[in-house]
């Protein structure tokens, strides 16, 4: 039987499990509330599931719990954080806070952050800073699964990139939040439990070949949304978290999906504009709003981001991840 938890006591019990696996307690609280939202907002693959991989990464060592990120560079708009190996999300938050603080003075921040971890759902940070009137975008790079346009064998992270955009009151952000995988590979990895195939065209076997077998599939590569042209997007990302923070390459970072290997230190960047520094503000709402108006017109349209602003007051899990849950916070 799924079990449901209120929104509180799900963080409450992902802080707790955090913090017996060794994060220290302002660590354990950003993410506890990262996975949580992630959840309540239906992006369950960065959510509650992603816990006890990290407590595994807490306890071998592939993630600091004592970090703490820190400023180390800045110039003007331009600001570099080191999340010191620690898990990415206290990390995020100060680069909200850069981000925001320094748009607002300047028009325009750009805020990198490296020897970070895995990011989770990217449309989290820019939808904060979308609610504070900002234009945002955030990406991150992720170890290897892809080919480079034309190539093989995995190179790319899947890269995930995110934007919002803040609209008038009372309406929520608009906000983009994708991976640049064909499919998220969590999807191959429940066909290759079932034994079930892929379609083709999500994956190329460990010989560069195209395969509908999921196990073949896992030791292989995943292929870009939208072929050579998905493919040659990632590299930019690749290229904006690593080249220009000193992170590592996603082939330099071993996989998420074993609990021993290194630590992963990927890169992040976020970008934050002040609408009034350009057009103007009271001009960037009335042409944002002309183009949702013309969305609107097909009642088939859905706006991105609009189911985020009614948040469940609960989280219905499945059995086993709610016994999980409890398992790593130490009540059962």
């Amino acid at each position: 039987m799924p079990e449901v938890l209120p929104l509180d006591e799900a963080r409450s019990l992902a802080e707790r499990a955090l913090e017996r696996a060794g994060a220290r307690p302002a660590m354990a609280r950003a993410t506890a509330e990262a996975l949580v939202l992630a959840e309540a907002i239906g992006q369950a693959g960065h959510g509650l599931s992603r816990l006890a991989q990290y407590c595994a990464f807490l306890r071998n060592g592939r993630a600091d719990g004592a970090a703490e990120p820190r400023v180390i560079r800045e110039r003007g708009g331009a600001v570099l954080i080191d999340a010191a190996h620690g898990l990415a999300y206290p990390a995020l938050l100060l680069a909200e806070a850069e981000a925001a603080r320094r748009a607002r003075a300047l028009g325009v921040a750009c805020v990198g952050i490296t020897n970070s971890h895995h990011a989770g759902a990217m449309g989290l940070p820019v939808a904060r800073l979308a609610g504070q009137g900002l234009v945002a975008l955030a990406f991150t790079n992720s170890p290897a699964a892809m080919p480079v346009p034309g190539g093989r064998r995995p190179l790319l992270g899947t890269n995930p990139i995110a934007a919002a955009f803040p609209r008038a009151a009372p309406h929520p952000p608009l906000i983009v939040d994708l991976a640049l995988s064909t499919v998220a590979r969590g999807r191959i990895l429940r066909a290759a439990e079932q034994g079930e195939p892929i379609p083709q065209g999500w994956a190329l076997d460990a010989e560069g070949q195209p395969t509908t077998d999921a196990r073949a599939a896992l030791s292989g590569a995943m292929l870009a949304l939208g072929g050579d042209k998905g493919a040659a997007l990632a590299l930019a990302v690749e290229l904006l978290c690593v080249a220009l923070t000193g992170a590592a390459f996603g082939f330099e970072a071993d996989s998420f999906f074993v609990e021993e290997g290194n630590r992963p230190r990927l890169g992040q960047m976020l970008l934050a504009i002040d609408p009034g520094a350009l057009a103007g503000e009271g001009l960037y709402l009335s042409r944002i709003e002309a183009l949702i108006s013309e969305m609107e017109r097909d009642p088939a349209v859905r706006i991105p981001g609009a189911r985020r602003a009614r948040l469940p007051a609960s989280l219905t899990l499945p059995d086993p991840l709610a016994a999980s849950l409890r398992r790593l916070a130490g009540e059962g």
